[in-house]
């Protein structure tokens, strides 16, 4: 319990003491512990007044109850100085590491990092959002955001601060998901790519647009990926694994863990994709594995990555005419995993098995990005719709030229 005293009537120490009047205008000593018993710190504040100190002291048992004491001392330190150990204690993946440490140095520190973390304010968070929108997309703002609550969220749990300034902050508001029909090339269109890119190249196409790779799990693929009619995707490729000191080429996949997979069905015509490149170029041994992709004309110890794909990608396109009017290539290589998604499911394949072959971390992602794609839905609420409010009338067959979102079911 708290202890409520006058130094002057009981502390030699003081210079007051000894003071024999009873109402003598002396301040007021409130003695307490923080949390923990008798190993917790003991502390004292003072008060003019006897009415203050005991208010102070039942508080402060309530906050103890609650386990809400805080010690104000622990708030003093520097957001930067809190920021990089908090960062270094997350279990994250390289490239997340990177993406939030970026974020930190350039953007998040440079305004807030002279200050405390206690003296931060929901205030001092809007106008940081306020500023960052300006020179980020909204959806990269959330995601950063995100990242920053959970940083001032430990700092509660740890109770360095009593509340978190970012809850109640208002982000920018992220546009749909959904694909754009006009992101999605045809079939036409994939084999033109495929026609156009190094040759080495080709079947990285065809594993994007036939089995639904990420690019660099495309480029992570290996003698031990193929299967009996499916392949088995384990790894992806390090976004520095074309720096000749890279140590780690390989990572695990994006949403797992190391030794995770996820397998995927080929179709006949990707076996013998895969068959083709195999007679053509073989495999080169990178670690303990045997990959399909290696750079041409480059270190024996290097490995292609999503940025140095995306030149030959880029040339590709160009070569076969798929630019747009400013000259610029029509598609990513994202254009065609969404191919293998959009194709999948406009021809009846459900979206949770979708999902998993896509290897998203839910379906959520799934349903918000291809989810208007699904043309048996639109058929069935006409359908439903139909029965429900004319039912003695029969709905005339409906011819669909083209599926919602501008993207041609037979591509």
């Amino acid at each position: 319990m708290a202890k409520i005293y006058q130094r002057c009537k009981t502390d030699k120490r003081s210079k007051n003491y000894p003071c024999n009047k009873p109402r003598c205008g002396h301040d007021w000593t409130v003695r307490y512990r923080e949390a923990g018993g008798r190993t917790g710190r003991q502390r004292e504040d003072s008060f003019a007044k006897k009415a203050l100190a005991d208010q102070f002291a039942v508080k402060i048992e309530h906050d103890k109850d609650l386990g809400a004491l805080l010690d104000p001392r622990r708030g003093q330190i520097g957001l930067r100085s809190y920021a990089e150990a908090w960062l270094e204690r997350q279990i994250i993946s390289e490239r997340t590491y990177g993406n939030q440490e970026g974020f930190l140095r350039n953007h998040l520190l440079p305004q807030l990092g002279h200050k405390t973390i206690a003296s931060i304010r929901e205030r001092d968070i809007a106008k940081f959002v306020a500023d960052v929108s300006k020179k980020m997309a909204a959806t990269t703002v959330r995601d950063r955001m995100n990242m920053v609550g959970h940083l001032f969220r430990d700092a509660v749990q740890e109770k360095v601060i009593p509340v978190n300034p970012v809850d109640g902050v208002k982000l920018p508001r992220a546009g749909s998901a959904a694909v754009n029909g006009d992101e999605i090339p045809t079939l036409a269109e994939v084999d033109l790519i495929a026609e156009h890119i190094n040759p080495h190249y080709r079947l990285t196409v065809y594993l994007q647009a036939g089995a639904g790779l990420r690019i660099s799990e495309t480029l992570a693929f290996d003698s031990g990926c193929r299967r009996n009619e499916f392949i088995r995707v384990r790894w992806q490729v390090n976004a520095k694994g074309y720096r000749a000191g890279c140590k780690v080429r390989f990572i695990p996949l994006k949403h797992r863990c190391e030794g995770e997979y996820r397998d995927i069905p080929t179709a006949p015509f990707l076996e013998a994709e895969m068959a083709a490149h195999l007679a053509d170029w073989g495999t080169a041994s990178r670690g303990e594995l045997m990959v399909y992709f290696t750079p041409r004309n480059g270190s024996n110890e290097t490995m292609p990555t999503a940025n140095t794909y995306a030149h030959h990608f880029s040339k590709a396109l160009k070569r076969a005419g798929l630019v747009k009017a400013d000259g610029t290539p029509k598609y990513t290589p994202h254009s065609l995993r969404h191919f293998f998604a959009s194709t999948a499911l406009a021809n009846g394949i459900p979206i949770h098995e979708v999902s998993r072959w896509l290897g998203h971390k839910s379906i959520k992602t799934t349903v918000d990005i291809y989810g208007h794609l699904v043309p048996a839905a639109w058929d069935r609420c006409r359908a439903i719709m139909q029965k429900a409010m004319r039912p003695d009338s029969v709905m005339a067959p409906v011819v669909v030229a083209e599926q919602p979102g501008g993207h041609d079911a037979a591509a």
